[in-house]
C-alpha cells in the first residue's frame, strides 16, 4: 500500500490505489486518521472526511452565514423589495 501520512492527521492515497482497493481502503484510512485526501498525478485533488465531519463542516458554514445575516440586519444592511424588484436587480 502506498500512502503518505502527514502529521498523522490525514492520509493521502493515489487515485490508482482508490481504483484498485476501493471503498474498503478509504474506510480503513478514515477510521485510522479521520480524513483522506486523494491525489492525482502527485497533487491533492479530493478530500474525503467521514460523514460526521462533513455534517459538522456544513453546520458550521450555515451557522456562520446565519450570524452574518443577523449582523447585517442589526446594522441595517438589507433591502426591502418585492420578488420582482429583487429579480430585476439581480438581472434574472
Amino acid at each position: 500500500m502506498q500512502y503518505t501520512a502527514l502529521k498523522r492527521v490525514f492520509m493521502i492515497i493515489t487515485a490508482n490505489e482508490l481504483k484498485i482497493k476501493g471503498v474498503s481502503l478509504v474506510e480503513r484510512l478514515i477510521k485510522r486518521t479521520g480524513e483522506v485526501f486523494i491525489s492525482v498525478r502527485g497533487k491533492k485533488k479530493f478530500f474525503m472526511p467521514p460523514i460526521e465531519g462533513y455534517e459538522k463542516l456544513k453546520e458550521a458554514e450555515l451557522e456562520s452565514i446565519i450570524r452574518q445575516a443577523e449582523k447585517d440586519y442589526e446594522e441595517g444592511r438589507y433591502t426591502v423589495e418585492t420578488a420582482e424588484e429583487h429579480f430585476k436587480r439581480l438581472g434574472i
